[in-house]
């Protein structure tokens, strides 16, 4: 149980700072030495962050039902579907990445790829578009921006936010936009391990337990980035990012 809480608080609160949930899955187990969560159950700690994030914009997702009359719920489900179509790609070397996964030198030198990601972002000057102004253009680059994310220690809110603001988005905005177009595929990804688990050894409460405390971790990490992305912008993720990196090269 003490793992599963664990685990769910790592879960929580990377997923949504810029500097890899997956990544940290591989790294905070090897240097502390024990063994870290399986893949099945790290896909479906994501249940718990989806949660957060649906909860955290529930205003913007809910304006979804209202899709036949309303122009900008149909805007942004075109945007959900480009932004996800993208995705289907990670289906293709999802072998080759289960590899990766395992493997402390790749995710440390993913992580500090995370953290160069960041600096460059950082020294964007923001532009002033908020969600309501994004266009296609827009989602299909941060779908693809997304993909790359299934690279242990490659973060995906880094390389998405990242990618709104080089398409002139403010920083706040630019998180927003990335967390809600993160909506379907984690979902996705999410429930797919979910029904792999139960066919397989069932779930265990273990992992209910470290889903509700992702659940409550990613929410309280998404207004925290929100609130935090104005004030100081993502230097800070980027030295910790980098820092991480280089730790686990050296020590690993």
């Amino acid at each position: 149980m003490f793992e599963a809480i664990v685990w769910g608080v790592v879960q929580g609160i990377t997923e949504f700072l810029p500097i890899s949930s997956d990544g940290h899955l591989v790294l905070v187990p090897a240097f502390l030495g024990i063994d870290g969560p399986d893949l099945t159950v790290t896909a479906v700690l994501h249940l718990g962050t989806l949660l957060a994030v649906i909860l955290y914009f529930r205003r913007e997702l809910w304006s979804l039902t209202r899709v036949r009359t309303d122009p900008d719920a149909r805007r942004l489900l075109i945007l959900l579907a480009v932004a996800t179509l993208p995705a289907f790609l990670a289906l293709l070397v999802r072998d080759q990445v289960e590899e990766l996964q395992t493997s402390v030198t790749a995710t440390a030198w993913f992580l500090i790829l995370t953290g160069v990601v960041l600096v460059v972002a950082d020294r964007i000057k923001p532009g002033e578009r908020r969600v309501r102004d994004a266009k296609v253009a827009d989602a299909a680059l941060v779908g693809l921006a997304q993909v790359t994310a299934i690279l242990p220690g490659l973060s995906r809110s880094g390389v998405t936010i990242a990618t709104a603001l080089a398409r002139g988005f403010d920083r706040v905005e630019a998180a927003r936009f990335s967390f809600l177009l993160g909506v379907p595929a984690v979902t996705g990804a999410g429930l797919l391990e979910l029904r792999n688990l139960a066919d397989s050894t069932g779930v265990e409460a273990a992992t209910w337990v470290g889903v509700a405390v992702a659940a409550i971790t990613g929410y309280a990490a998404i207004a925290f980035l929100l609130k935090m992305l104005g004030r100081s912008g993502l230097w800070v993720y980027a030295v910790y990012c980098l820092g991480v990196g280089v730790l686990a090269l050296t020590i690993l």
